[in-house]
């Protein structure tokens, strides 16, 4: 049974998606895991390919600890090496455009209602 950590996880990463939806993205696959690490959401929109970091917080808590905070050098290496890898297992061709973006999702507890930040293109510059 999913922790409670977890099913809220996986509530942002379902607003996540309808967010996105709602923007012209096409979400491609979800949860693409390695042993190493795991993609929430890969889209597609105009021809390139965009993996997404999505980091859910409690809205009380995000003063205190911002989602986008969670994202540093660590898992930035862990980031590119599966959005590496997948690119490849998918046989995507050696110039296909793609980035990483971060999504962070601060939700009320109370009202269950989300304040999203999409910040693109999160990794690097232009990975193209």
């Amino acid at each position: 049974m999913p922790s409670v950590k977890r099913k809220f996880g996986d509530l942002g990463e379902k607003m996540a998606e309808e967010y996105l939806i709602k923007k012209g993205y096409r979400v491609i696959e979800k949860n693409y895991q390695k042993p190493w690490g795991e993609i929430d959401l890969i889209t597609k929109k105009d021809n390139v390919i965009i993996f997404f970091e999505v980091k859910t917080r409690d809205k009380k808590n995000v003063e205190h600890y911002s989602a986008e905070s969670a994202v540093n050098k660590d898992k930035i290496r862990k980031l590119q090496k599966i959005c590496e890898n997948y690119l490849l297992e998918r046989r995507c061709p050696l110039n296909q455009l793609w980035q990483i973006d971060v999504i962070a999702i601060a939700i009320d507890k109370g009202t269950m209602k989300a304040e999203v930040n999409h910040i693109e293109n999160a990794v690097w510059e232009r990975p193209y």
